[in-house]
Formats: C-alpha cells, sequence, structure tokens
C-alpha cells in the first residue's frame, strides 16, 4: 500500500548556525570514543594475548558476537525510548555507561571478566548513534545533511586512527590495562559536556511537506510496531541494510585482526603500529567517508542511484588491493595496498545512513537508524570477526605461520556478495521511482 511522502524542501532553508556545527563536533567526538573504545581490543589483541592466554576465535567471540548481542539488540528498544523523549539525554546516559563499562575491561582478569565488561561496554553503545543520527538530521537542512552525517561519520576513522595511537602507545609504555582505564575517564569526562552543551532539535523542525510554505508542527511519536514493519517491508530500506552487512562483514573482521596480522605475521612492532597504521586508518577510512558523504549531496539529486552505485563501484575498486595487502611479504609494502582499501570500503556508510534518514517520517529516524544498524552489525560486528578468528584457529593445526593470512583470504568472496546486494538496491530505487512508492 502507498505510503506518505517524506518532507522535502520546497526552498533550501537558511543555513545552520554556530550552535549546530558545535553540536555535531560534540556529537562526532562521542563517535570518536564509541569507536575508539570498540577497536581497543583489536588494537591491543597481541599483548591480551599474551596475558590473559585468548585464542583467535576467542578474540573473534569478544569483539564480534558477543559484543554485537547486546549492541545490536538494545539498539531497538534504546531507539523507540529516544524518538519518544529526550535524545540528548538518552545519548549522555549511553556514553557514560559504556565509559564506565570500559574502565571495567582494564579491570579484568582473565577471559570470562573481560566477556562481561565488553557485553557491558556494547549495552552503553547501543544508545550512542541512533539518537546522533537523528539529533543531526534534526539540525541541518536535507540538502546539507549527506555532508553534516558524513562529518560524523568520520568518527570512526579518528576513534580507530586515535585508538591505534593512543592505545598501541599506552601498551608500549605500560600496559594494556592503563589504556582502557584512561579512556573510560574520558568517555565519563565527555557524558556531562553532551549533557550541559548539546540542546534537543524539534523533531522535523527543517523539514517541509509538499505543497507547503513552513515547516512541519511537532511530529506525534512514531508507533513501535508500525515503524518496525514499514522498515523490513520496504524493499530498499531491507537491501540496503543487507549491503552494508555485508560490507561491514569484510570491515569489520579487517578491523579487529589487521593489527594482529601486521605484528604476528608481517613483523610490525606496536610502536610502528602506532605511527603508520594509525596514520593510514585515520587518513584512510577519513578520506573515504567524507569524500562519499560529499559524493551523496553532488549526485543524488540527479540520481537516487547514486545511493547505490557509490558503494558498489568502490568495493569493486578495493578488490585487488584487498588481495594484494594479504600477499606482501613485508609490513611496508602490505600499509601501500591497505591504503586504497581502507578508503574504498567505506563509501558505503554516508550513502547508507543518508538514505535511510531521508526516506522516513522525521518521528522515525531514531528507531530506523537503530534498525538499520541491527542488521548491518550483527551481520557484520556480530558474524565477521567470530569467523576470520575460528577461520584462523582452523588454519592453524597445518599453517601455524600464516593462519591468519589464509583466513583472511576467505574474506574476499563477501566482496562480490556485498556488490551484488548494492546493485540489487539501485534496481530497488529504479523500480520505486518507476511506481511512485516512497515512505
Amino acid at each position: 500500500m502507498p505510503l506518505a511522502h517524506p518532507p522535502h524542501p520546497v526552498a533550501p532553508p537558511a543555513r545552520p548556525g554556530t550552535r549546530a556545527w558545535v553540536a555535531l563536533a560534540i556529537l562526532c567526538f562521542v563517535y570518536v570514543l564509541n569507536f575508539l573504545d570498540r577497536q581497543l581490543l583489536s588494537i591491543l589483541a597481541k599483548p591480551i594475548q599474551d596475558d590473559l592466554g585468548v585464542t583467535d576465535g576467542q578474540l573473534g567471540l569478544i569483539g564480534g558476537l558477543y559484543f554485537a548481542l547486546f549492541y545490536c539488540v538494545l539498539s531497538i528498544p534504546v531507539g523507540w525510548l529516544a524518538d519518544r523523549t529526550n535524545r540528548v539525554r538518552v545519548l549522555a546516559f549511553a556514553c557514560a555507561l559504556w565509559s564506565a563499562a570500559t574502565i571495567a575491561c582494564g579491570f579484568s582478569t582473565n577471559y570470562p571478566q573481560l566477556v562481561l565488561a565488553r557485553m557491558s561496554v556494547g549495552v552503553g553503545e547501543a544508545g550512542g548513534v541512533p539518537p546522533s543520527y537523528a539529533i543531526i538530521s534534526d539540525l541541518f537542512p536535507p540538502h546539507q545533511r549527506g555532508t553534516a552525517l558524513g562529518l560524523y561519520n568520520l568518527g570512526p576513522p579518528i576513534g580507530q586512527a586515535m585508538g591505534v595511537a593512543f592505545g598501541a602507545s599506552i601498551a608500549a609504555a605500560y600496559s594494556w590495562r592503563d589504556a582502557f582505564l584512561a579512556l573510560g575517564a574520558v568517555g565519563i569526562v565527555t557524558a556531562v559536556i553532551v549533557f550541559v552543551f548539546v540542546r534537543e532539535p524539534k523533531r522535523g523542525g527543517l523539514d517541509v511537506l509538499p505543497g507547503a510554505t513552513a515547516p512541519q508542527s511537532k511530529p506525534a511519536p512514531a508507533p513501535f510496531w508500525p515503524t518496525l514493519r514499514m522498515f523490513f517491508a520496504r524493499p530498499v530500506l531491507l537491501l540496503v541494510s543487507l549491503a552494508c552487512g555485508a560490507t561491514q562483514f569484510i570491515t569489520y573482521a579487517l578491523l579487529n585482526f589487521a593489527t594482529l596480522f601486521l605484528m604476528r605475521e608481517k613483523g610490525m612492532t606496536l610502536s610502528e603500529v602506532a605511527i603508520y597504521y594509525a596514520l593510514l586508518v585515520g587518513l584512510g577510512i577519513g578520506g573515504g567517508i567524507y569524500f562519499s558523504g560529499r559524493l551523496v549531496d553532488r549526485l543524488v539529486p540527479r540520481s537516487k542511484l547514486a545511493y547505490a552505485y557509490i558503494p558498489a563501484i568502490g568495493l569493486a575498486l578495493a578488490v585487488p588491493f584487498f588481495i594484494g595487502f594479504i600477499w606482501a611479504p613485508s609490513w611496508q609494502l602490505a600499509l601501500l595496498f591497505l591504503i586504497v582499501p581502507m578508503a574504498l570500503n567505506y563509501f558505503y556508510l554516508s550513502p547508507a545512513v543518508t538514505l535511510v534518514q531521508q526516506e522516513v517520517q522525521p518521528n522515525q529516524r531514531v528507531l530506523s537508524g537503530a534498525l538499520l544498524l541491527l542488521v548491518m552489525n550483527l551481520i557484520g560486528l556480530g558474524l565477521g570477526p567470530t569467523f576470520l578468528g575460528a577461520v584462523s584457529d582452523m588454519f592453524k593445526a597445518n599453517h601455524p605461520g600464516n593462519s591468519l593470512q589464509l583466513a583472511f583470504y576467505t574474506l574476499v568472496p563477501f566482496y562480490l556478495v556485498a556488490i551484488a546486494l548494492f546493485l540489487a538496491l539501485a534496481r530497488g530505487l529504479r523500480r520505486e521511482d518507476d511506481i511512485g512508492v516512497s515512505v
């Protein structure tokens, strides 16, 4: 059954003020901490393995499935709550919670304690990203949301780069535990800053319905089950979620084991990781996310198919360089190859987030963003690292010196799966344009 059209601007609204940009900077820093903490475990994998005696498979579970189960599932009720309450307060509380759990990671003395602490981190981080997506979408008008969300999505690469530099440096100089303790303390201070300085924007305040001359009045809270049914019944929203999940299967597996792979099988030291790998992650992923956000704002007004073709083309170009990274006999050559997929692997994020936020009603944005994260993180975050760690353990018996290298080769077919799903998304977008269906 055809659904109501989403809000679209009649004319470009006024430019966002200083307060909007300050809020965006604070939200981006929260995302930095979110991802810095999430990746700290993988960055410090080798010293944690040496201290607690965990296997590659156990690392994959704790960084993947165990974390994702809580992070993904709880994001749905958190999204529903944030759509009905103050999103800024939800975000501030979530930041404080995951930061306290991060401190608990530093006090873990065995694997079960570390698992419990990481699960608690997942509980807190479930309230981080979906409220932020919706806040930003109400701070910036539709014609600037791709750029704003692209800037916000610089949080992961900055967090990863800082995590590599910060975590490896602290671990090399002191202990891996001290890195968790320091990061958790910074997060608690940041939660207070969010609560004090970020104001809750009006829902849909910058959106104008077709034929209207002014933004719509405050929308009623979106009902949970109708929003859920709308999201999964609409092929375009489901396809973009699955395509992102297939892409994240690769990216999370790579990020969770790249440092261990470079150190154990390519010969890098923690000090070298803190400099060279940190720079590669920050510049590569950051450049890919920001550039793809700009492409969205430039190309989508001409054709909505750009939402699908931007990530599909990026992934296709990344494949040969990813294979080169796995094959390279030295860490220096491996990093040169890795620069390209580190950028192109992330061409999916800004288009996907912008598509979902643009295509649903303002009062459905938090829950819809949470549903997007649910699907793509259950597949990518939950299964990617778990799969790669298990495959590495399987190869270890006969190939103890290069088990991770062989495991990384098994990720290549998932590139083809992701590309095929984004091409299916393009067909879905074209079909909706032909029949005039929208949300």
